[in-house]
């Protein structure tokens, strides 16, 4: 008689291959990388540079509000969906669709829109880069004007305070030194008509890009276990940095003007449906859910790690983050406000146009303005780097749980490919026109496709595979099931609050601009063409896997929804309960005794395993009985 291979001791088995897998692929090592890798992801760059622009001009305070319910309805649920996915089958954003196969062009979907993030993403922490070096001198170069990029429009504040101000100075057609500094002598842009004249490489910026690819390539050399470590300075200096910022801002004359801009509530902005809509797009952006970030660091858990707790601390600690940088800039706004005269509304921007204009600018009207300055940009490096390697690491996972066995081995080297392969697709970033590929890029990228994504992923998981079962997981994963609050928002809120953004995005289409430039329609359609493609990989997903099936239309469509003969804990000795069933070689009627009788004693995971297995079985003598 052949003894079935549950049966047999652990001791006596040779090993088979699947057993091995989840052994080459890795850990963390350990006890906060997970988190800080967590909280390193989703605290980046547009903390700093999105976040209080979007407070001030939606409603100052009053926009804490919509931005908490949203954090309520739309964040933290999907970001425990996507964390409980990762640790639950340790897989990356492809391979997870074992869940239901039908669907695996979402996780392609994925890896397309990833990538395009990380070519432009790197390509601002090169600008980053640029600035840091910059300001490794005893006068800031974009201080003063005079200089040869300098043009007779400039106006240089220090003159202004300097000289006699009884008369008052219009600085309506003037341009700061650091505005010419950034688009004359950094970007270079008058080198370049528009979108379709890039003009000459900028090898300064050439040589940055190579360097932040390289930086990059470092951190993620021996995966998990090198940006592991590396995240505990990049997700916790940046804290640092920031506290310091703050506490000179507030300490500044007309700090307080700029703060009291930030953060006066105008309740009636609540009425406004565009304000729901801009916390609810801020949220999504700023936790990075449906990039396969998230899902990726999760795959490298222990199958018991209590993500329900850590979901909670890095969600809220990425919305007090937030809520503070706003002070921190807005406390300098304000004194630079009072310095030139002028309104804060005038000299507060979003995006790039903060970083790299109107904060330097700031910072040269404060003493050891090259320190502060220095401060600033290694913060901005340190915000960007960690969610660049998430994005790598995304990347990189999602392709060798694809090929464990030729790419596993092999994962420095395919890293490396990958590094380069991006960094020459960011080349044409680096020419003097590349600002408008960068504006194109970050416009149509992860614009309306992100959202498909994450509303499919959500339908998939809740109606296709079945919330009852998603849930079941969970409690075999984490002791517990999750509550009505989860299970509302996963069902409706969640999907409805995606799907509202969707059509409001869809609805209020903006074509792209940079500053006065517009762009022409072939670079709108090729822009529009970049978000369709992460959509398209959908049914491309489903075509390829309805045809690897056998038997009707209707036949094939079914079997290949139902999740995988392997879909599981990729332990074995996780693997308790319906789980233990579909392993290779299972010929046990009672297959969780067997299995506790193989890894021995009965622990409180494997009790809720005897109670998952007894609910599933009233739940069939229920089916039966009808």
């Amino acid at each position: 008689p052949v003894t079935p291979d549950l049966l047999v001791s652990p001791s006596s088995q040779d090993g088979d291959l699947g057993s091995e897998c989840p052994e080459d692929r890795g850990n963390w090592t350990g006890r906060l990388d997970f988190l800080l890798s967590c909280i390193g992801y989703c605290v980046g760059l547009g903390n700093v540079w999105r976040f209080p622009y979007r407070a001030y001009t939606n409603g100052g305070g009053a926009f804490l509000v919509p931005y908490f319910i949203m954090l309520a309805i739309c964040g933290i649920p999907i970001f425990f969906m996507e964390l409980s996915l990762g640790q639950f089958s340790s897989l990356g954003p492809l391979a997870v669709w074992k869940i239901s196969p039908l669907f695996k062009g979402v996780g392609m979907g994925t890896i397309l829109i990833v990538s395009l993030v990380a070519i432009y993403y790197n390509m601002i922490i090169a600008y980053v880069l640029f600035y840091l070096f910059a300001s490794l001198t005893s006068d800031l170069p974009w201080q003063h004007c005079g200089n040869w990029w300098n043009t007779d429009l400039c106006l240089d504040h220090h003159v202004i305070k300097a000289g006699n101000t009884t008369f008052p100075v219009n600085i309506t057609d003037t341009v700061s030194p650091s505005e010419e500094y950034w688009s004359r002598y950094v970007l270079h842009i008058q080198g370049s008509s528009g979108i379709g004249d890039p003009g000459r490489i900028r090898w300064n910026l050439c040589l940055c890009l190579l360097l932040s690819w390289t930086i990059v390539y470092l951190c993620i050399l021996k995966g998990v276990k090198s940006s592991g470590k590396v995240v505990y300075f990049t997700a916790t200096f940046p804290y640092l940095i920031l506290v310091m910022l703050l506490i000179r801002g507030v300490t500044l004359e007309g700090a307080w003007k700029g703060i009291r801009f930030y953060l006066t509530p105008q309740f009636d902005h609540l009425l406004s449906s565009k304000v729901w809509i801009e916390a609810a797009l801020q949220i999504f952006y700023s936790l990075g859910v449906g990039f396969g970030g998230l899902l990726t660091f999760a795959s490298y858990n222990t199958f018991h790690q209590n993500i329900y707790r850590d979901t909670f601390i890095v969600t809220l600690g990425n919305a007090i983050t937030s809520i503070l940088a706003g002070f921190a800039i807005f406390s300098v706004l304000g004194y630079m406000s009072q310095e030139l005269g002028v309104p804060v509304n005038q000299v507060a921007k979003a995006g790039p146009g903060l970083a790299f204009v109107v904060y330097p600018q700031a910072m040269t009207m404060l003493p050891l303005s090259p320190f502060w300055s220095f401060l600033f940009f290694f913060m901005l490096l340190t915000l960007g780097l960690d969610s660049q390697f998430a994005f790598m690491e995304t990347i990189v996972t999602a392709v060798t749980d694809e090929f464990p066995y030729y790419l596993r081995p092999k994962k420095a080297s395919f890293s490396a490919v990958i590094c380069i392969a991006l960094f020459l697709m960011g080349l044409i970033l680096t020419t003097e026109g590349g600002m408008y590929w960068l504006v194109l890029l970050d416009d149509y990228s992860a614009g309306f496709g992100l959202m498909v994504i994450v509303i499919t992923t959500c339908l998939v998981v809740t109606r296709v595979y079945g919330m009852k079962r998603f849930c079941r997981d969970i409690h075999m994963m984490l002791g517990f099931k999750p509550g009505p609050y989860f299970r509302a928002c996963w069902m409706v809120l969640s999907p409805a609050t995606m799907m509202s953004l969707l059509v409001y995005n869809i609805v209020k289409y903006q074509p792209s601009e940079y500053g006065t430039y517009r762009f022409p329609t072939w670079a709108e359609v090729l822009g529009i063409l970049m978000g369709v493609l992460s959509c398209l990989m959908i049914p491309l997903g489903m075509v390829v896997a309805v045809l690897r099936e056998e038997g009707t239309l209707w036949e094939r469509v079914q079997q290949a929804s139902r999740p995988a003969m392997d879909w599981g804990p990729s332990l074995e000795e996780n693997r308790t309960g319906m789980y233990v069933a579909s392993l290779a070689g299972s010929q046990s009627p009672k297959p969780l005794m067997v299995h506790m009788r193989k890894y021995g004693g009965i622990t409180s995971y494997e009790n809720t395993a005897i109670e998952v297995d007894r609910e599933m079985e009233e739940e069939e003598e229920e089916e039966s009985m009808m």
